[in-house]
């Protein structure tokens, strides 16, 4: 067995023990990044190890760090675990070190990407005749379909954008909800669109965009124009009104709508679910994760465009060298070039679950994270702030904002389960998101009782 062998083997058995660790594991870090820097060498070292020296030095020094964000109870972030068929596949595909750009790197690199995609097409519910690419997640994904938009709605207005930048360009209105999730504002700023200069359209107690306001924000603006939804508020759950914007646009000349869906697009799979992404469908791009609900493993992230030469022009670059060809270049649709190749993962868990398995995942979900609120609003001393319409609750405890971020604490401490905190409408609640394939309703239910138990510890403490 040669070193490469030793090593890659090593890790498969190191691997297999932290899964096996999962279901009763302490859910959050052990340690803080400054005490595993006191674990490692200060200095680069001037002699190498053998590699399985190596990956057992790696093992033990950064476990103290792990949080077991793909174990069943870890339930912050919206943050999904890893498929058996997809943490398969993720290994395989470091095995290949496959460069995913270009179709003369690797003609099965781009065969994957392409026929998940199309996949992925199919089960949200968008036009089969969208073209798609596999950034790095649903964030450069929002930034991929605005830069579309904004070729689209400037190529008409006679502007070339990418050729002549935005100097003097005709100005773009950009209409966004008041509570968009903060990697859209991180797009406009990618784009040079800005943050602040952006309409931002008044929410409901949902954090859903009024439609009233929305159509109001659209009809004030008659030249190019880019508006963003959401589908899957980042702390409720709840969806923007889609038909109702879309129609609102339907008039306009020269507009764009894209869909920021990294979690919440994935209701389109359900038939129970389905009604919440109405009007979804008729968006001009659309952003979503795969490394959340699907459960594919970081990093695996989609963008759909209704238009494909938009996107491509949008994205694509050209040098001698690069061996185009007339197969489909990954490279053209997202806007990093060397990257690993996230198709093959994709693929495997698509291939694994099935349009039923999807489906049920997704249910499932939703079903857990329903119960985990009835179970929480039937007690003492606790507040369900939202309409659980999906995989997302809110929680407050004592009312106020001391009691609820000391609980918090607590449960992360405690360590069988773990969720973050959050403000939503000025206030401190607790955000339970349910997005894992392995979290089962014993893990709800333990996950429940050791909150109530941390908010008894915390109310006896005050």
């Amino acid at each position: 067995m040669d070193a490469r062998e030793r090593a890659m083997r090593r890790a498969a058995e190191l691997g297999f023990a932290y899964l096996d660790s999962l279901p009763d594991r302490h859910v959050g870090a052990r340690a803080e990044a400054s005490a595993l820097l006191e674990s490692l060498p200060s200095a680069m070292p001037e002699h190498g190890l053998d590699p399985s020296e190596v990956i057992d030095e790696v093992a033990e020094r950064f476990d103290p760090g792990i949080v077991a964000v793909t174990g069943p109870r870890y339930f912050g972030f919206v943050i999904g675990g890893a498929l058996p068929a997809a943490a398969a596949a993720d290994w395989l595909t470091g095995a290949w070190g496959q460069n995913a750009a270009l179709h003369a790197l690797s003609p099965a690199a781009a065969a994957a990407e392409e026929v998940a995609g199309r996949w992925m097409l199919d089960l949200l519910g968008l036009p089969a005749t969208a073209s798609i690419g596999l950034p790095t997640g649903a964030g450069l994904g929002n930034a991929v379909g605005l830069a579309a938009g904004r070729h689209a709605v400037l190529a008409r207005a006679g502007w070339d954008v990418e050729a002549r930048g935005l100097y003097s360009a005709p100005e773009i209105g950009v209409v966004i909800g008041a509570d968009a999730h903060a990697t859209l504002l991180t797009a406009l700023q990618y784009l040079g669109l800005g943050r602040d200069r952006v309409i931002r359209v008044p929410v409901d107690d949902q954090g859903r965009m009024r439609a009233d306001e929305a159509r109001s924000a659209i009809a004030d603006h008659s030249g190019p124009l880019l508006v963003a939804i959401q589908a899957g508020n980042v702390n409720t759950g709840a969806f923007d009104p889609a038909a109702e914007v879309a129609d609102a646009l339907a008039g306009h000349a020269n507009a764009w709508l894209h869909v920021d869906g990294a979690f919440g697009l994935w209701a389109a799979t359900s038939p129970q679910l389905r009604h919440l992404v109405d009007g979804v469908d008729r968006a001009d791009s659309w952003s979503t994760d795969a490394h959340k609900w699907l459960n594919v493993g970081y990093d695996c992230g989609f963008v759909a465009v209704r238009d494909p030469e938009a996107h491509r022009a949008a994205m694509a670059m050209s040098a001698s060298y690069l061996m185009r060809s007339e197969q489909r270049e990954n490279w053209e649709w997202v806007l990093d070039s060397s990257r690993r190749a996230r198709g093959f993962v994709l693929y495997a868990a698509l291939r694994s679950l099935g349009r039923t398995g999807v489906q049920a995942l997704v249910e499932r979900c939703c079903a857990l994270a329903s119960r985990i609120a009835d179970r929480l609003r039937d007690a003492d001393g606790v507040e369900v702030l939202n309409d659980v319409v999906l995989n997302q609750v809110l929680v407050r405890f004592g009312d106020d904002d001391t009691s609820t971020r000391d609980v918090i604490g607590r449960v992360q401490a405690d360590g069988t389960a773990w969720m973050g905190g959050t403000i939503w409408q000025g206030v401190a609640a607790m955000r339970i998101s349910v997005s894992n394939w392995s979290t089962t309703e014993a893990d709800a239910d333990r996950t429940v009782d050791a909150i109530l138990r941390c908010a008894a510890e915390a109310r006896q403490s005050a």
